[in-house]
């Protein structure tokens, strides 16, 4: 399907990677969205995410029927679902996790986010958990971080759980931020990027695209962008800023722009 400028305006940063992806990631967070607004943001910017993830526990507030039929509208668009980690902790806390699975699975989620930000959970658990959710016919998402800074994860801890997700079959790794983007992970307390906190993390990781990071702030997407390129994938994006953050990508807001021209003239 043809856009509405194509032939007349060129996208100044190309190599946009196109559905499926494995590269460039777009995940927004919802946190009680209805059917309306997600079939008007699914029609508008659908061609730009690949996961929604219903934030916390949020779906436990569903009616069934309802929750099967928004997950099947997001999933028509080729967009994957999934119920937040958290929701994941409570069902291994309450030793529940194989009916959890079995339940998402009835409800159309189509990709489980495997956490631990607030429960502990034992990395043979981890790993167990991973394989229950893969063999169930899931994507994989885990998370990597505590939600709480006091009980920020060691380095090599951090290192360790990534690598062993990864072999594991997660498909993405995420960066926990939390909804903020302030005070967790990478981000000081103004929502600022700790470039040296990105270096230590990129340092112990065999394969730094599997990384999600998650960037619910515009200069927190502006600044992974312009370090790691358009395919940065990028998670906890507000739903009414999809396309705002795709012009981010694609060199057609100022930042980006900005540096895309004055790499045209470099050339010139």
């Amino acid at each position: 399907m043809s856009k509405a400028w194509d032939g007349v305006i060129k996208i100044p940063i190309s190599g946009r990677s196109s559905k499926p992806r494995t590269t460039g990631i777009t995940m927004i967070i919802d946190k009680g969205l209805g059917l309306e607004r997600v079939s008007d943001l699914l029609e508008t910017a659908g061609d730009y995410i690949d996961i929604i993830k219903l934030t916390f526990g949020t779906s436990a507030f569903y009616d069934e029927d309802y929750l099967q039929r928004k997950n099947k509208l997001i999933t028509s668009y080729e967009v994957d679902v999934m119920p937040g980690g958290t929701f994941l902790e409570v069902a291994y806390w309450q030793d529940n996790l194989s009916s959890y699975l079995k339940r998402a699975k009835k409800l159309g989620f189509t990709a489980i986010e495997v956490s631990d930000g607030t429960i502990d959970i034992p990395l043979p658990h981890r790993q167990e958990i991973i394989k229950q959710a893969l063999d169930q016919g899931f994507k994989v998402i885990t998370e990597v971080g505590k939600k709480d800074p006091k009980q920020a994860l060691p380095i090599s801890l951090t290192h360790e759980l990534i690598n062993t997700d990864a072999e594991s079959g997660a498909f993405k790794v995420i960066i926990e931020a939390r909804e903020a983007g302030r005070g967790v992970g990478i981000y000081d307390s103004s929502g600022q990027i700790k470039e040296d906190e990105i270096d230590n993390i990129v340092a112990g990781v065999d394969n730094p695209e599997i990384l999600l990071w998650e960037a619910p702030l515009k200069n927190q997407q502006q600044a992974l962008i312009m370090r790691w390129g358009v395919n940065v994938n990028l998670g906890n994006i507000p739903p009414d800023e999809i396309l705002a953050l795709e012009a981010l990508r694609q060199g057609l807001r100022g930042d980006t722009l900005r540096q895309a021209y004055r790499q045209g003239q470099d050339k010139t």
